[in-house]
């Protein structure tokens, strides 16, 4: 790896990517992070675990396509998970690095799995933080239960008063119906938390505009990860929140069950962000399992 520590613009497959390094001091195998939404940027890893593991491991911050601090494609459709590897590809080779190590988490935990699936020799140790399975009948049914369980009665009734209980309708009513705050008490436990992370949120300015999202769900992949998963021979780290209720511990269990090479670590006093409520312990078992 030639690159040393600062922020860069870099130009990926024609679209100029905001990339960070840091701790490249520390001369390890680069950690790429993977952060989630999809459509999310790092900002608050940046300011949570993220200095604490560039304080022995070199960390390889990137913003996805059309997210964050990068640029978005020409085109509005410019978006699948085969382009998200591709651009992998290319911020690998900028980084002339041999193997590298990931990071994900949510959904970026998802893609960390189909890069290696696509890379195997290319990755060597991943970990995977509160992983996704988008668009599967199980996440869905997942964020169903998680949000219904945190409504307050008021929502709860206007969840249900349009009648029409199909799956589909009403994951999709349940998210067009969620304030701030459900969301929040999906997303945590410990509602401090959850109030700093959306103060961050505001200050970094940063917009998610949806359109990750809405091509993942249009460009499916012909064959789905969950169907690939006992393919995938690198080892990986997953964590999860025992109060978990977006992706949550059935996610993880179905991941590592599948996943030839696995070990699961619950975080007993977390829901969807272990990287936030409970960082010190997040950075730990991460440092344990990438020195081992």
């Amino acid at each position: 790896m030639n690159q040393t520590n600062g922020e860069f613009s870099v130009e990926l497959n024609g679209i100029n990517h905001w990339v960070k390094i840091e701790g490249s001091e520390n001369n390890t195998t680069p950690l790429i992070i993977l952060h989630g939404g999809p459509g999310g940027n790092h900002y608050v890893f940046e300011r949570t675990a993220g200095p604490l593991l560039s304080k022995t491991r070199t960390v390889v911050y990137y913003e996805q396509r059309g997210c964050g601090r990068t640029d978005r494609p020409t085109s509005e459709n410019e978006y699948s998970i085969e382009l998200l590897i591709s651009d992998f590809i290319e911020l690998k080779n900028w980084l002339a690095a041999d193997k590298v190590d990931l990071l994900g988490y949510s959904f970026g935990g998802e893609l960390a799995l189909e890069i290696s699936y696509a890379l195997p020799q290319e990755v060597n140790q991943v970990i995977v933080s509160a992983p996704s399975l988008m668009n599967t009948e199980i996440q869905k049914l997942v964020q169903i239960t998680g949000i219904l369980s945190v409504a307050s009665s008021s929502l709860y009734n206007k969840i249900f008063e349009q009648g029409g209980t199909g799956i589909d309708e009403l994951y999709d009513r349940i998210w067009n119906l969620a304030d701030p705050d459900t969301v929040d008490a999906l997303l945590f436990e410990n509602q401090e938390i959850a109030r700093k992370n959306r103060e961050w949120w505001e200050e970094s300015k940063l917009v998610n505009t949806g359109l990750l999202a809405a091509n993942l769900q249009k460009n499916q992949v012909e064959k789905p990860l969950i169907f690939r998963l006992e393919e995938i021979q690198n080892p990986v780290l997953i964590l999860t929140g025992a109060y978990d209720r977006n992706t949550g511990i059935p996610i993880s269990k179905i991941i590592e069950r599948n996943l030839p090479d696995s070990r699961m670590v619950i975080f007993e006093n977390s829901a969807h962000f272990p990287d936030l409520e409970e960082t010190e312990k997040f950075v730990e078992v991460i440092a344990e399992f990438l020195e081992r």
